[in-house]
This record gives structure tokens, sequence and C-alpha cells, in this order.
């Protein structure tokens, strides 16, 4: 077995406290995670403070390629899942609270300004009862044995590429060259809002936020092409780490269907993936 896989393997052993459940089955080139959801950590107490839902049991069926490839342009995630983790929890950035319902400004779960009920792993519950997490999934990296070790597989994107903590090498080409944290490079605006909610620019929105491409460590879509100790060879693969965009806003490769939230009509277009919807903004009071 290549060793990534029995890297996964092992990862995904650790998912086995009760009411965790994650099984994997890799087959004609694309793997299968059917997952409950539910997360091998304790999670914070819900419903709480920000957040009236309470977490129950999920039916997830998410599949991901074997043999990710780099596509032309990247896929926006929109309100999609970005990816999963190896317990089973999805993964995303996104939030479903908008200034005025005008999709332009959409509030940042991290940004500081609502209050969206995240617990100590980053994460909090949908009105499904779906537990996901928003940033750093502090109490799954607990029980992988704590992170800055080594650079850390914490899930795979919808894509196929795999997932890592904010830790990655110094060079990106040589995996004895030291670990560091690396760098988003998506920086908060100068000046102020044209329109909207008005004020200075101060990362409560996702659209308060640029790609200025040099500034960090990392490309627009939260990751770069490297080695891992999955990939010796290299691969491209993502980070999650303590700065906007927290997780990936989009994807570098062409992301699988089943990360969807909603599903359409057979040959209708999927809600979740591609450009915000452009709509215009509602009258001002």
């Amino acid at each position: 077995m290549p060793r990534f896989l029995l890297t996964l393997v092992a990862a995904t052993a650790l998912a086995v406290l009760p009411g965790s459940r994650v099984t994997t089955i890799d087959a004609d080139g694309f793997r299968t995670i059917r997952a409950n959801g539910l997360p091998d950590h304790i999670a914070g107490e819900f419903p709480r403070r920000g957040n009236p839902n309470t977490i129950s049991e999920q039916d997830y069926t998410f599949r991901v390629t074997l043999t990710p490839r780099i596509a032309e342009q990247p896929t926006p995630a929109r309100f999609a899942f970005f990816g999963v983790a190896i317990n089973g929890v999805p993964f995303e950035a996104g939030t479903g609270e908008f200034w005025q319902d005008d999709r332009e400004w959409n509030y940042e779960a991290k940004g500081g300004s609502l209050d969206l009920g995240l617990d100590e792993h980053n994460a909090h519950v949908q009105p499904t009862g779906a537990y996901h997490y928003h940033g750093l999934p502090t109490g799954l990296i607990e029980r992988l044995g704590g992170d800055g070790k080594k650079m850390l597989l914490i899930g795979h994107a919808a894509d196929g590429f795999p997932i890592y903590t904010a830790y990655g090498h110094a060079d990106a080409n040589d995996a004895k060259s030291p670990l560091q944290k690396m760098r988003s490079s998506w920086q908060v605006k100068q000046g102020t809002r044209p329109d909207g909610p008005g004020g200075t620019y101060d990362g409560r929105f996702t659209a308060d936020y640029e790609f200025i491409a040099g500034s960090g460590d990392l490309d627009e879509c939260h990751g770069r092409f490297g080695v891992t100790p999955e990939y010796p060879a290299g691969i491209y693969h993502y980070y999650v780490t303590d700065a906007f965009p927290f997780i990936g806003r989009q994807w570098r490769g062409t992301p699988d269907e089943s990360f969807q939230k909603r599903r359409m009509r057979p040959g209708a277009p999927f809600p979740g993936f591609g450009p915000p919807e452009r709509r215009p903004p509602p009258p001002r009071r």
C-alpha cells in the first residue's frame, strides 16, 4: 500500500470515539468517504449563544479523485463544502449571513462583527444539525498528536488535493527544510467601502479582502505546490490557517459534485460552484 494511503488509514482509525463514524473506500480512481459528520473529539456545547442549532448525525457520501489535476481556472466554492476532514466533518469557509440580505456583503464567520457561536474548535452547527469547521480543527489536531512537529494531513478538498494545517516547509521542494507557518496572501483592503454597509474595510465581510500576489506564501486558493510527508514527489495542497481566508474559498482543481449541499435536477447547474450570484442590492431604508 502506498505510504500516503497508510497514513490516511492510520489517521482515519483515530475516528473511533462513540458517535463518530467514517469509512473510506478506494476504487476505480476515486475515494468514497462515508461519514455521519460527528466529530471524534468533544465539541462545544450546542445550542449556544450565537448558534441556536443542535448537532445531529448526518448521512454524508463524499467522493474525491485519487488523481487530482490543476484546472485551467480556479473554481469558487461559494456555498458548497470546501472539503472534508479525515474525521468526516466538513470544512466550510463561507456563511449564510449578509448585510441587509445583499450577497455582495457576506459576513465572515471569524470576522468579529457577528457572533455565530463558533466553539473552541472553530466549528459550529447549521440549521440542518451539520457540525462543520470554519478554521483550524483544534480537537482533531490534538487527536493527531499536536501541530508544528510535521506537516499534518487533516483532510481532502472537493477536488482531491490534500489539506494540511498551517505548517509547511520553508522550501516547498525540500522535505529537510524547517517547518514554518504559512502566510496568507490575502490582505484587508485599504480605504473605505464604496457602497453597501460603508465604513472602513476591517475584515467583517469577505469583500473586505483582496489577494496580493507575493505578499505571503500561498496563492489565491490558499495553497501551493510542494513536497509533503504523504506525497514526497510533490503535489498541490491546501492549508488551513489562522488568518483569512482560513480555509480556501476556491479550488485549484475540479471539485466533485458530492460536496454540494443541495442537489438539483439532472443536468441543472449546481448552485454551490462558480462565480457569486449577482443581483441588485435591496433599496436603502
